[in-house]
């Protein structure tokens, strides 16, 4: 299968951008839109237009490799750099069956490469083997739950929900690069401490040790699915971080989360963007800076911060976007 059929075709590189999680991060959509092997109820790309389980040809692995060494060429020219060439298409990445060729193309380029997945297809023993060419990996984890997989990722049916499981702890034991998990919180749907504890839970068993939490910043195919409110999330990352050493939220503030600026008020910010803090640690900054509580009192009087409590403790949360 190949692209077309009279739509403008799609960039197959783009960036880079600026990630919390991968620095200046080049695109590399290796896939047409939408073909997944889920179709997300919460996908901001768009709705799935084709589901499907089985590896197909999509785009010429020379023709993504050129696609993405011109644009190496050009920004490496403009003095800026390039820290990964990222894998994260207008659907699921592993869908494309010569995946491993054009990352042995890219190679030569000598930047590491990233594949963010949604983990459907790391049963079949050449998926694991294609990702494990990979230097960084992330798996999509927003359930543990079969009831709750099947009504927030709405997997294609031939999707065995254990198989998956199965797949994702036998790719975790094998790959020796980076490897994390990402789970979308879908408000009402998945955000129950319950299933935050299963989620946890697997992944811990499974072998992660860094996770991140997002939540739906743009809009949906379907109007009836939101993000969870701030108070919300914060349970979810303190049910999460009982099971992960490194949670953090990603949530759409990237240029700025690890700033210190110097600046009190930007530097809670850019660190409630990545987690929570306690109001122990926030005043243990205030005091460092030589500032007072005023402070933290105008950035919630002004909506940019959120005051809220889980067991007793008091966290502040930098405000999302929502878009």
């Amino acid at each position: 299968m190949t692209a077309g059929s009279g739509a403008p075709a799609p960039p197959l590189a783009f960036g880079p951008v600026p990630s919390r999680r991968l620095g200046r991060s080049l695109g590399i959509n290796n896939i047409p839109p939408k073909v997944c092997s889920f179709a997300c109820l919460y996908c901001q790309v768009g709705p799935t237009l084709e589901r499907d389980t089985e590896l197909q040809a999509f785009y010429e692995p020379e023709r993504l490799a050129d696609e993405v060494a011109r644009r190496v060429a050009d920004v490496r020219s403009r003095g800026e750099r390039v820290d990964y060439l990222t894998f994260v298409p207008d659907g699921e990445p592993t869908l494309d069956a010569r995946l491993a060729t054009t990352m042995e193309l890219l190679r030569p380029l000598d930047v590491p490469i990233a594949v963010i997945t949604n983990g459907s297809l790391l049963w079949r023993d050449d998926v694991r083997s294609t990702l494990n060419k990979a230097d960084w990996v992330s798996v999509k984890a927003d359930a543990a739950v079969e009831d709750t997989w099947r009504r927030v990722n709405r997997p294609d049916p031939t999707l065995d929900f254990s198989m998956v499981r199965d797949g994702i702890v036998r790719f975790a034991s094998e790959f020796t690069g980076d490897l994390v998990s990402e789970t979308m919180l879908v408000a009402g749907m998945n955000d129950d401490p319950d299933e935050v504890e299963a989620v946890g839970s697997f992944l811990r068993d499974a072998g992660f040790t860094r996770s991140y939490l997002s939540i739906p910043t743009r809009p949906t195919p379907y109007a009836a699915i939101t993000a969870p409110d701030e108070e919300v999330v914060n349970r979810a990352y303190q049910v999460l971080a009982r099971f992960i050493e490194h949670v953090e939220y990603l949530v759409g503030y990237e240029g700025d989360a690890f700033a210190a600026t110097g600046d009190p008020g930007a530097d809670i910010l850019g660190i409630t963007a990545v987690h929570p803090m306690r109001e122990s640690a926030v005043g243990e900054l205030l005091e460092r800076s030589g500032s007072s509580w005023q402070v933290v009192d105008d950035l919630i009087e002004t909506g940019s911060l959120v005051k809220t409590t889980y067991r007793d403790d008091t966290f502040f949360i930098r405000r999302f976007s929502r878009r």
